[in-house]
């Protein structure tokens, strides 16, 4: 589910994207977009939308330990550099692994609160001026693991290696969008060793560019990897041609999966963890503590060690013998949820702030689906056959919220409009083949569709469909539960429509990176419908990236002029209405088919605590703070 602007992909119903799921035992669904589970144990945190409890921080051991933690194998990291390139923008490499070593300069979210989490951000909040033009970031006093101070010549490097990266291709970092920062940059100074002053060609929002961009960075060492070989000698990485050169080189090192425990490069870290060793073939990892972490943690601090399993099974049979400290539950195994307390485990969940859907392509020209697509009509009729309570009830026991627009009602935003509470295009089989008949196309239930009236006037098909063409397309899904469901639900609905969906089932990361650049000839007309999961996204919620034109995070080519005007006022007007009405238009306008989103559950030893409920509460928004974890007496 994360890149888009800082969105990221997450695959649905897994262990990261995966964004759904459980039923609790004790108070109900929060399927109703209301419920909460009361809390059972004096002390413990509970949180509007949510399911089960965090306990109250227990006494500690005294001792570090090893703390294991479960994900799938099929979201191992495959990127380890923190310039994170488009097809590699997935919560697995950035929350999960490379944030252990290098925190983003604005580290989010707060628990289940989606916002700034200054603590764990090693910078200061900017300070603005010129009519928000400059920013000024100063760093805090953190410490290299090479025990250099964070500088701000560290901060101009990083930014210095971005752009050197998106000259080569804007697929070079997946925060970027073409036009937007830091291709707006007009100069940059240093004040002092930990001070940089940006200044750019026009203002921009202070909220959307802390929140969303520079929560995107993550910091590089200019003292040890401004060189273009392991043994080459420093480079002037101001000088265009040189920045180039230093990324091309940290690039093909992040390419080496095999080595990312023994280069020597990715032992720099100012993180609260330091990797020493990596497993290229099953994903398995473990990172040990930097002794020399400036942020806060438990003392003593654990050490973290990730454990692959295959499947979703596999990785609940570890829960139930007790193999795994830390891991998610699997939505098919939540009518069990109720059994972890007995088996010692506490339990917590809440859907991840972002969305699930089912992605268009725009591009794809197969039997007209291009044209098909871009009919508000269609978009609306394939919504009209998403069964989203059905789906809730059926696949996710119940604990889930449907999705209407590009964040869910949970965890709460203040951008959320209250008119897209309600779900605009109930699900009714009868309803779609209306509105299909409405327009052209001569229904056969059972069947295929085929458009009647050909032609762009009232009651016509739409432009570019000729008469006789039939409602039929592909839709390639990630196979793992609840998507396969899901989808299959769907193609079922659709059939009773007469829309024939033909489904293949697919992995993750070949999703990812093979298929989201449908703007790219090569993928253009490979796929007309995808589910790998759905996207999570940085507490300042505008779509930007994910649904502009020309955006980087941009899947299925989707534009539209409106869309593109409430987006850019987003960016650059300080006025919060401007995202709730970007919030309200996509719930209408339907860029992607939106579904609905489960309680993302996880479930941790009853002898495992934290010293802040954040550290929990915050695995169900993907992000992983081992650095408070510890073992009890």
């Amino acid at each position: 589910m994360t890149r888009f602007g800082t969105k990221r992909i997450g695959g649905l119903a897994l262990a990261v994207a995966g964004i759904t799921v459980l039923a609790a035992c004790s108070s109900s669904s929060s399927s109703s977009g209301s419920a909460t589970t009361s809390p059972t144990t004096p002390g413990a945190v509970t949180q509007p939308g949510s399911i089960g409890e965090v306990p109250a921080a227990g006494t500690p051991s005294g001792t570090a330990a090893t703390i294991t933690y479960g994900y799938l194998s099929a979201n191992a990291p495959n990127w380890i550099m923190p310039i994170i390139p488009s097809a590699n923008y997935s919560v697995y490499n950035s929350y999960v692994f490379g944030w252990q070593l290098w925190r983003p300069l604005y580290y989010y979210p707060q628990g289940t609160t989606i916002t700034i989490d200054n603590s764990l951000s090693p910078a200061n909040p900017p300070v603005w001026s010129n009519g928000d033009k400059t920013m000024s970031i100063t760093m805090k006093d953190w410490k290299w693991s090479n025990g250099q101070t964070l500088s701000s010549k560290d901060l101009l490097f990083t930014i210095d290696e971005i752009a050197a990266g998106l000259k080569a291709s804007p697929a070079n970092w997946g925060a970027y969008t073409p036009g937007y920062f830091p291709s707006t940059i007009t100069s940059m100074s240093m004040p002092s060793a930990s001070t940089l002053v940006v200044n750019m060609k026009s203002a921009v929002n202070p909220t959307w560019m802390e929140q969303d961009i520079l929560s995107a960075i993550e910091l590089m060492p200019s003292s040890e990897w401004a060189k273009d070989s392991a043994s080459g000698p420093t480079l002037d990485f101001t000088q265009p041609a040189n920045a180039l050169k230093i990324f091309n080189y940290l690039t093909a090192q992040s390419k080496s999966v095999n080595t990312y425990a023994t280069n020597p490069l990715w032992q720099t870290v100012y993180g609260p963890y330091k990797l020493t060793s990596f497993n290229a073939t099953t994903g398995a990892f473990t990172f040990v503590p930097n002794a020399d972490y400036s942020g806060p943690h438990a003392t003593p601090q654990s050490t973290f060690v990730g454990v692959p399993f295959t499947s979703d099974a596999a990785q609940f049979n570890a829960i139930k013998s007790g193999s795994v400290d830390v891991a998610a539950v699997p939505p098919e195994d939540a009518p069990e949820i109720g059994t972890l307390k007995g088996i010692g485990y506490n339990y917590y969940g809440m859907p991840a702030f972002g969305d699930y859907f089912v992605a268009y392509n725009f591009m794809d020209k197969t039997g007209d689906f291009n044209n098909i697509v871009s009919q508000l009509y269609f978009r609306q009729t394939m919504q009209h056959l998403e069964d989203q309570q059905g789906q809730i009830k059926a696949y996710l026991n119940g604990d889930g919220v449907p999705g209407y627009t590009t964040i869910s009602i949970y965890p709460q935003s203040p951008y959320y409009p209250t008119d897209a509470k309600t779900n605009p295009y109930p699900f009714s089989v009868s309803t779609a083949e209306s509105v299909l008949k409405a327009n052209g196309w001569n229904v056969v239930p059972n069947g295929t569709d085929t458009c009647a009236h050909a032609g762009t006037g009232a009651g016509d098909c739409g432009a570019g469909i000729p008469a006789g063409t039939k409602l039929a397309f592909n839709l390639i899904y990630y196979t793992t539960s609840p998507i396969t469901q899901e989808v299959e639900d769907l193609a079922s609905n659709a059939k009773q429509a007469g829309i024939q969906i033909s489904l293949s089932g697919s992995n993750f990361n070949y999703m990812i990176t093979n298929y989201n650049d449908a703007a790219s000839p090569a993928n253009a007309n490979k796929w007309a419908a995808e589910d790998f999961g759905g996207e999570g996204f940085s507490p300042y919620a505008t779509a930007f990236g994910f649904l502009n034109t020309g955006g980087s995070g941009q899947i299925g080519n989707y534009s539209n002029t409106t869309a593109d005007s409430l987006i850019n006022a987003s960016i650059t007007s300080p006025n919060p209405q401007a995202v709730t009405n970007e919030l309200a238009f996509f719930a209408t306008n339907l860029p992607v088919m939106w579904q609905p989103l489960r309680d993302h559950t996880y479930a941790w030893k009853t002898n495992v605590s934290a010293t802040q409920p954040e550290a929990f509460e915050n695995l169900s928004q993907y992000a992983v703070t081992p650095e408070f974890w510890y073992l009890t007496k």
